[in-house]
């Protein structure tokens, strides 16, 4: 049939972000992982900060097999911390990595299928206490030492090192005020150096990591 000229075509409608997310979830909920497209394609693509606990067996090779699964789907952990218990067989891992909801809740999933796996907490989704440690070297000019002890007791932070060439700083605090910490330390003196340790966090109230899967599923 005569379809007519051709500037009177329509052009093709762009696909629906609902529908895109319809084929998320259709994939997820047959069991195979969504391509790259589908997520970014979702209705709310702003990528969230979560902060994830994950007790892992304290022996060779559990932590590497952990965070292999992340970059073989393309996640990059923003920030890894490894610690012991009260138990000595496991090691608690808090790892903070950006994504949606959605990617997020499919990766606690994929995740809680890995052998090493004992239990997840993404804290995100409840209320909880993170912190974090920064300390910060800094090489003062002449005088400095008061702009130094200024800065410190703004921040509520301990002075390791009272030394002129290498006044070493201490702060515990939210993520947040670590990061104005650590950017205002440059108006201070010459940076030497900057060590954060990574989030760390505990969940608020009753809920534990043995029990938080009775709370929330894990795809969040």
């Amino acid at each position: 049939r005569h379809r007519g000229p051709p500037h009177r075509l329509a052009a093709r409608p762009r696909r629906c972000p609902l529908a895109t997310h319809r084929r998320v979830q259709h994939a997820v909920t047959h069991g195979f992982s969504p391509s790259v497209s589908d997520w970014v394609g979702q209705c709310n693509p702003q990528p969230m900060r979560h902060a994830i606990s994950v007790p892992l067996p304290n022996e060779v090779g559990a932590l590497t097999r952990m965070t292999g699964m992340f970059s073989s789907r393309g996640y990059n952990i923003d920030s890894l911390n490894v610690a012991p218990t009260d138990d000595p067989m496991v090691s608690r891992v808090t790892l903070v990595i950006s994504g949606s909801d959605a990617a997020i809740g499919q990766l606690n999933t994929q995740l809680a299928k890995l052998v090493d796996v004992v239990n997840i907490h993404d804290m995100t989704l409840g209320e909880h206490f993170e912190r974090e440690l920064a300390i910060v070297k800094l090489k003062l000019a002449t005088g400095g030492m008061a702009k130094a002890l200024a800065f410190a007791k703004k921040h509520g932070a301990e002075i390791l090192d009272d030394s002129q060439v290498s006044c070493t700083i201490q702060l515990t605090g939210r993520v947040s005020e670590i990061d104005a910490f650590v950017q205002e330390a440059r108006d201070v003196g010459g940076l030497s150096a900057v060590a954060r340790s990574g989030s760390v966090a505990v969940s608020k109230g009753e809920v534990t990591l043995s029990s938080f899967d009775a709370y929330h599923h894990l795809s969040g």
